[in-house]
């Protein structure tokens, strides 16, 4: 009786390894756009703070006095000459931080520690680039305007406001270069995962967002007030317009910093759950790449370890199903395995090649093993589709069981039927050799055979050495195909009536006869 063929899925076929995310990146390309995107992204910030900075200490501190038309165009120009000197010094620094790591992608190979710890903290490097250029522009622009105003304290205040910009400008650079450095971080981390943070976790992430983005003008805000309620001479209008502007800043300043802290995280975390349901479905050969270097990027790396573990898991599981069968493999997962067997009702089916010797002799060995392979293949292929399976190859032969290790509703039938379905498809789709088939069936040791350091699942008993038997006896009958009476009285009456009982004949090594079928 034929069998739906069992599914294969839990021993998928062997996984290959994940591509080389690195191999088609044109490195030298990607040096020169991270360098283009960081000197473009980083003024423009700048330019924008600085601005911001201006208006506020210029047109909205509540500062003692009106500030003059001329004094604010001497302001603007004091203050955009001392901006471009710092920026100046800082970009030379940028140019020179930025060297090893260009070097390194223009080289094209992995970087050496020292290199891969500088190309993650490129934006540690520009954040702190970013406020010495600020505090240059704070201790010149204060120095001025303490000379020009004749008050040391105006100095110092305005110099305050000017690093609390600063501030701000250094959050954002740094979320920024972080965004941006992700391609080269990827490929720095690619073949060294980090085992510990190398930057600013989440936590800390989160925070200076807030603190730079949201906290410095709220904090700015309060002082004013609590300014005008020690009785500052600050005007209602002007405290009024202070308030409204540092709230302002805070709202847009605040939400873009935490947007970018935000995506931060969010964006791997959403590429290792993409990467998770394709894991769910089978592929194993995902990665993600490493692009942070701190938690997130350990996230990154765990995970690759983990479907790195699953990849070898299903390889392991697909070759060990490959060596002993699908069905004890399942059952050794299932149950665990041991030494020893059960006494189990099994069909035996064993299929050897008429005249190896010469046929091995007289054709190449890459043909040989060609021809094997293609008689081992057609054997499988029909007793696993009848619900049996290969118990083993034994160099030019096949041992077949039907009902161990798992159930079978009819294990005799199934080996018959599986029988003269392996001798018509052997004599149509293989050329130059024959096959000799015999069968039987009763009880059997199903277990695992061997020492306790290795051991194959097997089958021992007269039905196995019965159909040995009848296997060297149809080797001399023109039907190649041999069945015992045990067998034949165990099959379901629909497939027994396709076979017709014999003679009896006493086989080498028994000391009783037994009546052989062949199929009809």
């Amino acid at each position: 009786m034929a069998v739906a063929p069992r599914s294969s899925s839990q021993f998928p076929a062997l996984a290959p390894e994940p591509d080389d995310p690195s191999a088609n990146v044109d490195r030298p390309a990607l040096a020169r756009a991270i360098r283009r995107r960081l000197r473009v992204v980083l003024p423009i910030i700048n330019l924008i703070e600085a601005g911001l900075t201006y208006v506020f200490i210029v047109y909205v501190a509540p500062l003692p006095g009106p500030v003059p038309a001329d004094e604010r165009r001497v302001t603007l120009i004091a203050m955009c000459v001392t901006f471009a000197l710092a920026w100046t010094a800082c970009a030379l620094w940028f140019e020179w931080s930025f060297a090893p790591v260009r070097r390194w992608l223009v080289r094209g190979d992995d970087p050496d520690e020292s290199e891969r710890l500088r190309a993650v903290r490129v934006p540690l490097h520009l954040a702190a680039q970013t406020i010495a250029a600020w505090s240059l522009v704070a201790a010149g622009f204060g120095a001025y305007d303490a000379a020009v105003d004749g008050s040391a304290a105006g100095g110092a205040l305005v110099a305050v406001m000017v690093v609390l910009g600063g501030l701000v400008a250094s959050a954002l650079a740094y979320l920024a270069a972080e965004r941006i450095m992700r391609p080269v971080t990827a490929l720095a981390l690619e073949r060294s995962a980090p085992e510990c943070p190398l930057v600013p976790g989440i936590a800390t992430r989160i925070y200076l967002a807030w603190e730079f983005g949201t906290a410095v003008a709220v904090s700015g805000a309060a002082v004013v007030a609590i300014a005008y309620l020690a009785g500052a001479h600050i005007t209602a209008h002007r405290l009024a317009v202070t308030v409204i502007f540092l709230a302002a800043l805070a709202l847009g300043v605040g939400a873009v910093t935490l947007l970018v802290a935000i995506r931060s995280v969010a964006d791997p975390v959403r590429a290792v759950r993409g990467a998770m349901a394709r894991v769910e479905e089978g592929d194993t050969t995902v990665t993600v790449p490493i692009d942070d270097g701190g938690e997130v990027g350990l996230m990154q790396a765990g995970f690759n370890r983990m479907v790195s573990g699953l990849r070898e898991r299903d390889l392991v599981q697909d070759l060990f199903g490959r060596h002993v069968g699908e069905e004890v493999a399942r059952s050794a997962l299932a149950r665990g395995v041991e030494l020893g067997g059960e006494m189990r009702e099994a069909a035996v089916l064993f299929a050897d090649v008429i005249g190896s010797t010469p046929f091995v002799v007289s054709r190449n060995p890459r043909e040989v093993v060609q021809t094997f392979n293609r008689f081992f293949s057609l054997t499988d292929e029909v007793v696993t589709l009848h619900g049996g399976w290969v118990n083993k190859f034994e160099g030019d032969a096949a041992l077949c069981v039907f009902g161990c290790p798992t159930e079978h509703p009819d294990p005799a039938g199934a080996a018959l039927s599986a029988a003269r379905e392996l001798r018509r498809r052997l004599r149509l789709e293989l050329d130059g050799l024959e096959v000799a088939v015999g069968l039987s069936a009763g009880v059997v040791l199903a277990g695992n055979i061997g020492a306790a350091r290795r051991y194959e699942y097997t089958v021992i008993g007269g039905p196995v050495n019965e159909a040995a038997r009848l296997t060297e006896l149809a080797k001399t009958k023109p039907s190649r195909l041999l069945a015992s009476e045990a067998i034949m009285r165990r099959a379901r009456p629909a497939e027994a009536a396709r076979w017709r009982l014999g003679e009896p004949v006493t086989l080498r090594g028994s000391d009783a006869a037994t009546r052989i079928a062949t199929p009809e």
